[in-house]
């Protein structure tokens, strides 16, 4: 859906260079593009910036004015043998205070008087970077040296520019760090804030944005708020870690769901949310293991289909076989409610009870979707429902009125969560009354809220989301706008269209497209400007200040990245804190990366070669790595020699429960197969379409091959590596079956999403 932009893009002139371990159809209408080893991503971007760094290609007036490059760092501060200060090897974790700024007697980060101070976030960058050059990129990456320093000269000389990325970049153990590397590479470039830059993910499902904004992470609430753990017993605790600026929309939320019976004097029923153990992981992982070590009885699934989607499945299944009761809500019957039909599975070795709810499909339900752009917008019923088929939100609201009522006359303290939470949902056009409850009320009027400067901290407005706050303003549903007429910008914003959080604003962190003075650097692709007759913020866009009528001579006027502590975008991460609450309009928390202030290159955990930046340290020194060695063994490049990259494809749709249900997709493509390189084919003594079996640590399959020239051999650190390919779509149900690509895939994650590494694993390749 998002290529056709890019295509009207690249015919108004723009360059398009595209990096992936296969040659695509997106690689096919590039300008430039570059074939690079799975999990290397760091290794190849660190080049760039470090050639941006050393022939001084930066945007300095940016930098100096809009990001943390003149603070002075902590002088503990420092990198050495793959590790940064502040590391424990007992822990694998990092203190993070050892990465802390230098500051004043009141508390703010010192600034230097130039970029050059040795003891600046920008010398500290320039000092960590230095090892990156172009040779030692290529001998990591496989992509050669003149082809780095192109991309390079592209990348500078075609500003402003955007960068575009999938599940290619996240699904390592470095995948968070993989995108702080986009962030430093833009932020250096000025390509933040401004129409045209940016660092945008394109999401695989039209409300994963959405789904992750009302907590699908494990570790959030929604809005992005921290779940509780047990070292914050009370709602004063939380508020010391996370600031009053975020207690306040904590307690927005607290009400809306427990309503009259949230007071101040019970810290708004705060205490009656569970908590987390701060030292487990309750990751999907997880999940499955603990109900493999019987720790976990029941699982209810809705919207996703894991004995297809997550990597190594067979601990999935020996997971699900652990459960006493799995309930499964979805279309079709899944992998994952049939897993016990799996082939070669005998059924009555397993005492799961399975129920199956028939789910209502995209087109029989309403309700908002919120894309990759953050833009809410309304979804219509076409059809109504077939059979006994019903929506999420009719099960979820059955099933809890029917749990509330078991639980009415209960008297035990546990169960206070049940009886105080606010739940009462009209019989029809339910999920709007949902959304006026995610946009919140006021509650000593009734009216609802018109944005998130409404939201008070004394408990007298109450919403569900305080980013959606405004969606609903003026009693007037605003992700059902149609209008794409008007736009006064000429810079596609259209503003009349659907809605976007935070309150219409389209372009975050736009305050950086305008200088100190709040002038735009480019007056003829302006988004806003201080407009010095008003005294206010202005634009096409919602100004993306802390406060509108706080001019550029005020402290408020120069945080064009208001959500961090200090305002300013980060080059080095840093945990800081703002003591300054005056208004609220501070930032008084912001959270860093578990495994560094900067993103270094670690191989993946199974890896054809060693690290040669620090053989010391391969991997990711907070990784934590098999969790269950007997379980999740980690195969050797001597029995394992080829690099495995997965990812779905255009024909079907992650786990297949659907597409796999459509006849002419079906025959579009209709089997998990394998790509391999003509030179790998020659060994093998395969030909196109003929049967290998593809082996990792972890299982085995049987697949037809595909022989191609999208994927080549790599030279890296002068060792011939070979990349082969595998869609993972498919599974034993449906109308097309195959073999699961995610039997053999690693289920290492990344220490600060949990993520898996599906894109850089090894296995072996032999012809059947």
């Amino acid at each position: 859906m998002s290529m056709k932009w890019v295509m009207r893009a690249k015919e108004k002139g723009a360059k398009v260079i595209h990096v992936d371990p296969r040659y695509t159809r997106t690689s096919k209408i590039s300008d430039k593009y570059v074939q690079i080893r799975p999990g290397t991503d760091i290794a190849f971007l660190n080049a760039i910036v470090q050639y941006i760094l050393e022939n001084d290609l930066y945007d300095k007036t940016f930098i100096i004015s809009h990001t943390n490059a003149m603070y002075k760092t902590n002088k503990n501060f420092e990198f050495n043998e793959g590790v940064f200060s502040g590391y424990s090897d007992e822990e694998r974790k990092y203190n993070t205070d050892f990465w802390a700024y230098e500051l004043d007697a009141e508390g703010k980060p010192v600034k230097a008087d130039s970029l050059d101070d040795p003891q600046t976030v920008f010398s500290g960058l320039k000092d960590f970077y230095k090892r990156y050059t172009m040779e030692v990129s290529s001998g990591i990456t496989g992509i050669p040296v003149e082809t780095i320093k192109e991309v390079a000269d592209m990348v500078v000389n075609n500003r402003p520019g955007t960068i575009m990325y999938a599940l290619g970049m996240t699904q390592h153990t470095v995948g968070v760090q993989n995108i702080r590397a986009f962030g430093v590479l833009q932020l250096l470039l000025g390509n933040i804030g401004r129409p045209g830059t940016g660092i945008n993910a394109l999401r695989g499902e039209p409300n994963v944005q959405g789904s992750t904004d009302f907590a699908l992470l494990f570790n959030y609430l929604p809005g992005y708020l921290s779940y509780p753990n047990h070292n914050k017993p009370k709602l004063e605790n939380w508020t010391a870690s996370y600031g009053s600026f975020r207690a306040k929309f904590l307690i927005h939320l607290l009400k809306a769901w427990f309503g009259d019976e949230a007071t101040a004097e019970n810290d708004f029923c705060y205490g009656l949310l569970p908590k987390k153990n701060a030292n487990e992981n309750y990751s999907i992982y997880r999940i499955f293991e603990t109900a493999m070590e019987k720790k976990m009885k029941f699982l209810y699934i809705m919207g996703q289909n894991p004995m297809v989607s997550s990597p190594n499945l067979s601990v999935v299944h020996e997971g699900l076989s652990g459960l006493d009761t799995l309930v499964v809500a979805d279309l079709f019957m899944t992998e994952t409610a049939s897993f016990w039909e799996k082939p070669g599975c005998d059924p009555s070795t397993i005492d799961t009870e399975v129920f199956f709810l028939p789910a209502a499909s995209f087109l029989e339900k309403e309700g908002s979707l919120s894309n990759s752009s953050r833009m809410v917008q309304w979804r219509y019923t076409g059809i109504d429902p077939v059979g006994e088929a019903k929506s999420d939100l009719d099960m979820i609201d059955l099933l809890f009125n029917k749990i509330r009522d078991l639980y009415k006359d209960s008297s035990e303290a546990k169960d206070e969560i049940i009886k105080k939470l606010s739940w009462n949902y009209p019989t029809e056009k339910k999920a709007e009354a949902v959304l006026r409850e995610i946009n919140g009320y006021n509650l000593k009027t009734g009216e609802l809220l018109n944005g998130i400067g409404e939201i008070q901290a004394d408990g007298s407005t109450a919403g569900g989301n305080w980013l959606y706050a405004g969606v609903y303003a003026g009693n007037e549903n605003l992700s059902k706008r149609k209008d794409n007429k008007t736009d006064p910008s000429g810079l596609g914003l259209f503003p009349g269209f659907a809605w976007s959080w935070p309150g219409n604003m389209r372009v975050l962190y736009n305050r950086a497209s305008c200088d100190v003075n709040g002038v735009p650097y480019d007056d003829e692709k302006k988004l806003i400007w201080w407009d010095e007759q008003t005294k206010k913020w202005m634009g096409y866009d919602v100004p993306d200040v802390p406060v509108a009528t706080d001019g550029p001579d005020t402290p408020n006027g120069q945080k064009p990245f208001r959500m961090n502590g200090e305002g300013v975008g980060r080059l080095i991460a840093n945990s800081y804190s703002d003591p300054d609450y005056v208004n609220q309009t501070a930032r008084d928390a912001s959270s860093v990366p578990a495994d560094g202030p900067l993103p270094e290159f670690y191989e993946p955990v199974e890896s054809p070669t060693s690290n040669v930046l620090h053989p010391k340290v391969q991997i990711n020194p907070c990784l934590k790595y098999p969790r269950i060695e007997s379980k999740q063994p980690i195969g050797t490049k001597e029995e394992f020699p080829y690099v495995l990259c997965t990812s779905s494809i255009s024909e079907h749709w992650c786990a297949g429960t659907v597409t796999r249900n459509v006849p002419w997709l079906n025959e579009l493509v209709k089997e998990t197969y394998i790509e391999i390189p003509e030179k790998l084919a020659t060994k093998l003594n395969v030909k196109n379409g003929e049967k290998v079996k593809v082996r990792s640590a972890r299982g085995e399959i049987e697949v037809k091959t595909m022989v191609t020239h999208r994927l080549q051999t790599l030279n890296i650190n002068n060792e011939e590596v070979t990349v082969v390919w595998m869609p993972y779509n498919w599974g034993f149900k449906g109308l097309s079956t195959a073999a699961s690509t995610n039997l053999l895939t690693i289920d290492a994650g990344d220490p600060n999403t949990w993520i898996q590494e599906t894109k850089a694993c090894l296995v072996d390749v032999q012809k059947v």
